[in-house]
Protein backbone atom coordinates (compact mmCIF):
# COMPACT_ATOMS: atom_id res chain seq x y z
CA UNK A 1 0.00 0.00 0.00
CA UNK A 2 1.17 3.47 -0.86
CA UNK A 3 2.29 5.45 2.22
CA UNK A 4 -0.07 8.39 1.65
CA UNK A 5 -3.01 6.30 0.42
CA UNK A 6 -6.32 6.25 2.25
CA UNK A 7 -6.13 3.13 4.41
CA UNK A 8 -9.76 2.64 5.36
CA UNK A 9 -12.30 4.52 3.25
CA UNK A 10 -15.25 3.44 5.44
CA UNK A 11 -13.65 4.91 8.57
CA UNK A 12 -12.70 8.08 6.71
CA UNK A 13 -16.37 8.58 5.79
CA UNK A 14 -17.56 8.37 9.40
CA UNK A 15 -18.84 11.64 10.84
CA UNK A 16 -16.96 12.93 13.87
CA UNK A 17 -19.28 13.97 16.71
CA UNK A 18 -17.71 16.53 19.02
CA UNK A 19 -21.01 17.51 20.68
CA UNK A 20 -19.90 16.08 24.03
CA UNK A 21 -16.82 18.31 24.03
CA UNK A 22 -17.97 21.83 24.78
CA UNK A 23 -16.90 24.29 27.47
CA UNK A 24 -18.87 27.50 27.06
CA UNK A 25 -18.09 28.67 23.52
CA UNK A 26 -15.02 26.42 23.28
CA UNK A 27 -15.42 23.39 21.02
CA UNK A 28 -12.90 21.26 19.07
CA UNK A 29 -11.83 21.97 15.53
CA UNK A 30 -9.98 19.80 13.08
CA UNK A 31 -7.07 20.36 10.74
CA UNK A 32 -7.11 18.49 7.44
CA UNK A 33 -3.36 17.91 7.11
CA UNK A 34 -0.09 18.41 8.98
CA UNK A 35 3.44 17.91 7.66
CA UNK A 36 6.65 18.03 9.70
CA UNK A 37 9.86 18.40 7.70
CA UNK A 38 12.49 17.42 10.27
CA UNK A 39 11.34 19.96 12.89
CA UNK A 40 12.50 22.71 10.47
CA UNK A 41 9.17 23.32 8.72
CA UNK A 42 5.65 22.71 10.02
CA UNK A 43 2.81 22.91 7.49
CA UNK A 44 -0.83 23.01 8.62
CA UNK A 45 -3.48 22.66 5.89
CA UNK A 46 -7.19 23.34 5.89
CA UNK A 47 -9.11 22.51 2.71
CA UNK A 48 -12.52 23.99 1.87
CA UNK A 49 -14.86 23.75 -1.08
CA UNK A 50 -14.14 26.70 -3.37
CA UNK A 51 -15.63 29.83 -1.86
CA UNK A 52 -16.72 28.20 1.43
CA UNK A 53 -15.89 30.28 4.46
CA UNK A 54 -13.56 29.17 7.22
CA UNK A 55 -15.37 29.31 10.58
CA UNK A 56 -13.90 31.99 12.85
CA UNK A 57 -12.83 29.50 15.52
CA UNK A 58 -10.97 27.38 13.00
CA UNK A 59 -9.33 30.47 11.49
CA UNK A 60 -8.27 31.58 14.97
CA UNK A 61 -6.90 28.10 15.81
CA UNK A 62 -4.83 27.99 12.60
CA UNK A 63 -3.52 31.49 13.26
CA UNK A 64 -2.50 30.73 16.84
CA UNK A 65 -1.02 27.34 15.98
CA UNK A 66 1.10 28.69 13.11
CA UNK A 67 2.30 31.65 15.19
CA UNK A 68 3.09 29.54 18.27
CA UNK A 69 5.16 27.03 16.29
CA UNK A 70 6.97 29.64 14.20
CA UNK A 71 10.39 30.26 15.76
CA UNK A 72 12.95 31.10 13.08
CA UNK A 73 15.70 30.34 12.39
CA UNK A 74 15.10 27.00 14.14
CA UNK A 75 11.65 26.35 12.64
CA UNK A 76 9.33 27.91 10.08
CA UNK A 77 5.63 27.28 10.55
CA UNK A 78 2.91 28.03 8.03
CA UNK A 79 -0.85 27.48 7.84
CA UNK A 80 -2.43 27.24 4.40
CA UNK A 81 -6.08 27.43 3.45
CA UNK A 82 -6.70 25.74 0.13
CA UNK A 83 -9.70 25.40 -2.16
CA UNK A 84 -10.97 22.39 -4.08
CA UNK A 85 -13.81 22.10 -6.60
CA UNK A 86 -14.58 18.36 -6.39
CA UNK A 87 -18.16 17.19 -5.90
CA UNK A 88 -19.04 15.56 -2.57
CA UNK A 89 -18.80 12.04 -4.04
CA UNK A 90 -15.32 12.66 -5.55
CA UNK A 91 -11.97 12.30 -3.81
CA UNK A 92 -10.06 15.54 -3.21
CA UNK A 93 -6.55 15.78 -4.64
CA UNK A 94 -4.89 17.98 -2.04
CA UNK A 95 -1.73 18.44 -4.09
CA UNK A 96 -3.62 20.18 -6.89
CA UNK A 97 -5.86 22.21 -4.58
CA UNK A 98 -5.33 25.96 -4.96
CA UNK A 99 -3.90 28.09 -2.15
CA UNK A 100 -6.45 30.69 -1.04
CA UNK A 101 -4.35 32.24 1.73
CA UNK A 102 -1.49 31.39 4.05
CA UNK A 103 -0.16 32.44 7.45
CA UNK A 104 3.60 33.07 7.56
CA UNK A 105 5.70 35.31 9.80
CA UNK A 106 2.60 36.24 11.84
CA UNK A 107 0.71 37.58 8.80
CA UNK A 108 -2.06 36.26 6.58
CA UNK A 109 -1.01 36.61 2.96
CA UNK A 110 -2.52 35.84 -0.44
CA UNK A 111 -0.74 34.15 -3.34
CA UNK A 112 0.33 36.35 -6.23
CA UNK A 113 -1.15 33.87 -8.71
CA UNK A 114 -4.27 32.53 -6.95
CA UNK A 115 -5.51 30.60 -9.98
CA UNK A 116 -2.30 28.58 -10.35
CA UNK A 117 -0.66 28.27 -6.92
CA UNK A 118 -1.17 24.63 -5.97
CA UNK A 119 -0.60 23.25 -2.50
CA UNK A 120 2.15 20.90 -3.75
CA UNK A 121 4.00 23.78 -5.42
CA UNK A 122 3.63 26.04 -2.37
CA UNK A 123 4.98 23.36 0.00
CA UNK A 124 8.00 22.77 -2.24
CA UNK A 125 8.71 26.50 -2.24
CA UNK A 126 8.32 26.63 1.56
CA UNK A 127 10.72 23.68 1.93
CA UNK A 128 13.41 25.62 0.05
CA UNK A 129 12.66 28.73 2.12
CA UNK A 130 12.92 26.86 5.43
CA UNK A 131 16.16 25.17 4.37
CA UNK A 132 17.69 28.53 3.42
CA UNK A 133 16.68 30.06 6.76
CA UNK A 134 18.94 27.62 8.60
CA UNK A 135 22.11 28.78 6.79
CA UNK A 136 24.20 31.61 8.18
CA UNK A 137 24.99 33.09 4.76
CA UNK A 138 22.67 36.12 4.39
CA UNK A 139 23.08 36.09 0.59
CA UNK A 140 21.61 32.61 0.40
CA UNK A 141 18.70 33.63 2.62
CA UNK A 142 17.90 36.51 0.30
CA UNK A 143 17.73 34.28 -2.79
CA UNK A 144 14.92 32.14 -1.49
CA UNK A 145 11.66 33.96 -0.86
CA UNK A 146 8.73 32.30 0.85
CA UNK A 147 6.05 34.48 -0.68
CA UNK A 148 4.39 33.02 -3.72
Amino acid sequence: MQRNALRNRDCALQARDFSGLQWGKITPTDIDAFLDFGDRLYVFVECKYKGASVPYGQYLALTRLADACHCPPKRVSVALIVDHAQAAHEDIDYGSSLVRSYRLNNKWLFPRAPTSTTLAWAIEKLRRYAAARTYTNPLLRETVKAHF
